[in-house]
């Protein structure tokens, strides 16, 4: 509040509405563009879409139009070349008196034609004499409407940074001096002077790597530092006996020969429960891959070292088709499985929460409710989370609390991570991948169609249905929507019972009771019903391999990643399996690239490697749902992959030779690294 321009009201907005409480937090709020400020235009040459520029002339005349709430002050401005309108809606007392005809200025902003003419609204107005400290790259900062209607621009904040350095002739550094020689990195007061008003695009790009690498230096650092921690001094159950259970369900029951990545998968989580540290793996597989067998496979080590194993889904859907796949596959063995869902009952309930506690139930298989607190284990020593970015940090914590020790804990996840999300989200568990498909498997075939291709599309839906498949039809809506120009359910199951009568066909979506949508379910798995129509609740845990077609109606509001989990439910048996993706012939390019993303391939990787590329790391599904907050000021996880690895490279060498950071080299990291955790979500505590 005492930065001149600021004071209290301002230092009160600046905190609510950008965070800003300090000096610190000034200068670290750095430009997200750069225009170029060292090119005047002349009106007369303005054209088509223009971007923000210059123009230099005077104000011929200020009047004040319309009334009340309406009242805009409207200038007249000419450049000797032609004139110009501009406007303001807000500040007009201030403005008329700060501004006066026959005066010379500079004005910077967009110019849009309107009623025939060019007009700027709300430019940055600058006197020729103050503009010469402004030339070549200027920065815009992000802003928000109450700032901008308050005053407070990109023009005010550039004015308050360039105070405070001018102000700071020395600003300590915040790196380990032996990182920023040994990379070339320039120093903190430098780069931050570069960062907002820089002299050069190449000292501009020194600027913003010396930045980004700190940013995702100390992110690194702070989940390297609490693994290893966690490592050293959280205990779990040794399981160090493979008996039974797994033995017989190896040898006798297994439905099909394992891949040699499952395999490898499998003793990765055999090594950790052994090891008397807590597990804490990350299993990564394409959709079909067989994540599920592993668990069971290593559920059953538990159960063989006498311990309980649970596993949680998200969706009533998907762990409802756990629970029969996994009651199924060890029925022969005797081992006691049970449900536990929002719609048990509660007879069934009373007795599951029985046999939990005397420990005749061996494998717990639920959604939410088996976090409830009236569910308690007798020794809980297992459990595996699925689809995980769907469940919040505090929900899976409370399942873990539900045992004395930490039990083993597997999280899974049927939506590929890219590597440097993965590194940094992940970044404290062990990692798993399962990068094979079981033998048998083709490839799903994906074809982006659109409306004039529907009978087309139809007629070969009628060949796969007499040859005895099944399909799948999802839509965006469940009802009509006036205000959306898209395709519902309701309509199309009408529309699909049209076209194909011969067929039955079952209808599933959100707003259904679990007892109607398990019905609807069960008819499309045992084959009684041929086609399924759907909203996105199918997305996980269906498994019809007899289902060799998946379309997906107004495929360009669904993302990538959504797409490729929707597409995952064909392609389970041996026959060839098509994804037609039904799309508008109107649409913006960058949809049109994510539907050929689509189309061009089955690799879950890709796909979410480009997901990242084109939506940023916030939008990837579920990430925020995970409770963990994106907050990079600068560094950009899904650009920047090069420097997450050399940031993670240099937190890893600087804990191998100072485990403690006590060495005196190291203590502006201890330090900086302190200001950051204070002060920021806890990236690492997310498993």
């Amino acid at each position: 509040m005492y930065l001149r321009g600021i004071g209290p009201k301002r230092a009160e907005l600046l905190d609510k509405q950008l965070g800003i409480r300090s000096y610190r937090d000034l200068l670290f709020h750095f430009p997200t563009r750069y225009v170029d400020r060292s090119s005047i235009y002349r009106i007369a040459d303005f054209s088509g879409d223009m971007p923000m520029v210059q123009v230099r002339g005077r104000f011929v005349t200020m009047t004040e139009q319309g009334e009340g709430a309406k009242v805009r002050l409207v200038g007249l401005f000419s450049d000797g070349s032609q004139t110009m309108e501009v406007v303001w809606f807000r500040r007009i007392k201030q403005i008329r008196e700060a501004y006066h005809t026959n005066t010379d200025y500079v004005l910077f902003g967009k110019p849009e034609v309107f009623n025939g003419r060019w007009s700027m609204v709300h430019p940055e107005v600058d006197t020729p004499q103050s503009l010469m400290a402004a030339q070549g790259l200027r920065g815009v900062y992000p802003l928000s409407e109450r700032l901008t209607a308050q005053g407070i621009g990109t023009r005010q904040i550039f004015g308050w940074v360039q105070g405070i350095l001018a102000a700071t002739p020395t600003i300590k550094e915040t790196l380990p001096q032996h990182i920023v020689s040994r990379l070339g990195l320039v120093g903190l007061r430098d780069a931050l002077m570069d960062i907002h008003n820089p002299p050069s695009n190449e000292r501009l790009q020194a600027a913003r790597l010396r930045l980004k690498f700190e940013e995702l230096f100390y992110l690194q650092l702070d989940i390297l530092r609490y693994s290893r921690r966690r490592n050293e001094s959280v205990g779990g159950f040794r399981f160090t006996r493979v008996g039974d259970y797994f033995n017989r369900f190896y040898f006798e029951q297994l439905p099909f020969p394992l891949t040699g990545a499952q395999k490898r998968v499998i003793k990765e989580i055999r090594a950790d429960m052994g090891s008397g540290r807590q597990m804490n793996r990350l299993l990564q597989g394409d959709v079909g891959s067989g994540k599920t067998l592993v668990a069971l496979l290593t559920m059953l080590i538990a159960l063989d070292n006498g311990y309980q194993a649970c596993l949680m889904a998200p969706t009533e859907i998907l762990a409802t088709q756990h629970y029969y796949t996994i009651r199924e596959l060890v029925a022969p063995l005797g081992v006691n499985v049970r449900l536990l869902t929002g719609s048990t009952r509660k007879k069934e309930r009373d007795v599951t929460h029985a046999q939990l506690l005397d420990g005749s139930l061996h494998i717990l298989v639920g959604t939410h409710a088996v976090i409830e607190d009236d569910v308690k284990f007798r020794n809980l020593g297992f459990v595996v989370i699925d689809e995980q970015h769907r469940f919040g940090v505090a929900q899976r914590a409370r399942l873990w609390n539900k045992s004395g020790a930490l039990p083993h804990v597997l999280v899974m996840t049927a939506t590929p991570i890219p590597r440097t999300l993965a590194m940094t989200v992940y970044g404290d568990l062990s990692v798993s991948v399962i990068d094979e498909l079981p033998p048998g498997r083709k490839p799903v075939t994906t074809l982006l169609r659109y409306e004039d291709n529907r009978q087309q599309i139809y007629r070969a839906v009628g060949r796969e249905l007499k040859a005895g498949r099944q399909v799948y039809v999802v839509y965006p809506l469940i009802s009509e929507n006036e205000k959306l120009d898209l395709q519902c359910l309701e309509e199309g199951y009408e529309l699909i019972r049209e076209t194909f009568p011969s067929y039955e066909a079952s209808y599933v979506h959100g707003r259904m009771k679990p007892a109607a949508k398990d019905y609807q379910m069960r008819r499309f798995a045992s084959g009684e019903a041929r086609i399924l129509v759907a909203t996105t609740v199918i997305e996980v845990g269906v498994n019809v391999p007899n289902a060799s077609v998946m379309i997906i109606e107004n495929a360009e509001r669904f993302g990538l990643s959504q797409l490729h989990q929707l597409r995952g439910r064909v392609g389970r048996g041996a026959a060839q399996s098509y994804c037609i993706l039904m799309s508008k012939r109107k649409i913006a390019a960058d949809t049109r690239k994510r539907l050929e993303v689509m189309t061009s391939t089955t690799d879950g990787f890709v796909i979410a490697e480009a997901d990242m590329k084109m939506r940023g790391p916030g939008d990837i599904e579920g990430t925020m749902q995970s409770g963990i907050a994106f907050d990079l000021k600068i560094a950009d996880l899904a650009r920047d992959g090069q420097i997450v690895e050399l940031a993670r490279r240099e937190a890893e060498a600087l804990l191998d030779a100072d485990p403690m950071m006590s060495m005196p080299e190291n203590a502006v990291a201890l330090r900086e690294l302190s200001v950051q955790t204070s002060r920021t979500v806890d990236w690492s505590r997310i498993s």
